[in-house]
């Protein structure tokens, strides 16, 4: 009988590329703009995960002001300081952001229906 030539495949890892990226894990960090539904036709547009250094109450009431409607700050234990603002806001948000310099447009999720 011949000596067949048997290649045993090496291990593979399929989380390889994920593990290489979890080393710079934390330097994309995103803003996520959401949508809560309230009662009936009313909802709040949540804002979290803006960078330290803003000031969130200056954020809010440019925000506030530019597009009528009312919100607040509010400190989460989980998630630190979020803002909230009346109504579906989620489009006017990201544009404002962008726009202001406060955010690139690629790091931003926009989550909801």
């Amino acid at each position: 009988m011949s000596d067949l030539d048997i290649q045993v495949p090496s291990t593979f890892d399929p989380f390889a590329d994920a593990n290489a990226d979890d080393s710079g894990a934390g330097a994309k960090e995103y803003v996520h703009i959401r949508i809560q539904q309230r009662n009936g036709r009313k909802s709040l547009t949540t804002v979290q995960g803006l960078k330290k250094e803003f000031s969130y109450n200056k954020i809010l009431k440019d925000l506030k002001k530019e597009f009528c409607c009312n919100g607040t700050v509010v400190q989460d234990p989980e998630l630190g300081q979020v803002i909230q603002l009346q109504g579906d806001q989620r489009k006017n948000v990201s544009t404002f952001l962008v726009q202001a310099g406060i955010v690139k447009k690629e790091n931003i999720k926009i989550h909801g229906f």
